[in-house]
């Protein structure tokens, strides 16, 4: 993955897109997400967000939310649009549906971002993703990087119910930065093989397309003819092993003033498959 703005040439679009997309849906993808509901009131769908540090785990749950609320908003804390390794804490983000009395029946949680420092901090990391997906971690737990969540903490929850596990986890990716290391591709895979374990399905989130493909920025509706952005798609599923068919290109809102058909559109597409796929994995479990 690419660390500046690609230059757009003739061979950097493909004939045809590699994904069909009907960009007039969005109003019908929103309609998805108000209509859904699930068997129980009190069940909600969990979805936890992992990934690199600065691929903008935090950002996406802000920009689901500006979608969702019709206009931008952030309920999830980031340092800047660059960069969002600043969440410490296991956190869940609800979003107000309509007023404050009601909220859609999924939950987004956020967690402290993947980091290659050492083999020791690695291995807490996937130790931690497993613990929150099985239901252990409560929020408010403040990650330490050395050491994983134990049974001791307060935080612990060692008797979780339906709500409190994950439904589907979302590895989040920055699609226009460089390569990911080994250790990083490495550690990806074994939380997928834990996720797999649990039964949980896993898809990915590419990030800052705008950034990695300077013709998406000026025409968002070419994302998928973009050849660049395709092969870092397949490049990505090849390494960690999540399918191209579950990884879905978006650009969230950072410092935008007022929401975007097209931007709403990634989005709402890539949250109703979300919400497809960890019912489909509530209903199995």
């Amino acid at each position: 993955m690419g660390s500046s703005p690609s230059r757009p040439t003739r061979r950097s679009y493909l004939p045809k897109p590699w994904r069909e997309m009907n960009w007039g849906d969005k109003q019908s993808d929103l309609q998805f997400v108000n209509n859904f509901r699930l068997q129980t009131e009190d069940q909600q769908l969990r979805i936890l967000l992992h990934g690199p540090a600065g691929a903008g785990k935090s950002s996406f749950i802000n920009s689901v939310s500006s979608v969702l609320q019709g206009r931008v908003t952030t309920i999830a804390p980031v340092n800047n649009p660059a960069e969002d390794g600043f969440t410490k804490q296991y956190t869940s983000y609800r979003i107000p549906k309509g007023n404050e009395d009601h909220f859609y029946p999924f939950v987004l949680n956020d967690m402290m971002s993947l980091r290659s420092d050492s083999r020791r901090t690695r291995r807490a990391h996937v130790k931690d993703v497993k613990k929150a997906m099985k239901g252990n971690i409560r929020d408010g737990y403040t990650f330490n990087p050395e050491c994983s969540l134990s049974k001791s903490d307060e935080r612990y929850n060692g008797s979780p119910d339906s709500s409190d596990k994950v439904h589907v986890l979302v590895c989040v990716i920055d699609a226009s930065s460089e390569p990911l290391q080994r250790e990083d591709v490495e550690t990806l895979q074994d939380i997928r093989d834990d996720a797999a374990e649990l039964g949980i399905q896993q898809v990915a989130i590419f990030t800052k397309i705008d950034v990695a493909c300077s013709k998406t920025k000026r025409e968002m509706k070419k994302v998928f003819r973009s050849k660049l952005l395709y092969d870092r798609v397949q490049n990505f599923s090849r390494q960690v092993g999540i399918p191209e068919q579950h990884i879905f290109p978006v650009k969230n809102y950072d410092s935008e003033k007022n929401v975007n058909d097209e931007v709403d559109a990634l989005i709402l597409n890539a949250l109703k498959r979300i919400i497809e796929i960890g019912t489909d994995s509530l209903k199995n479990r």
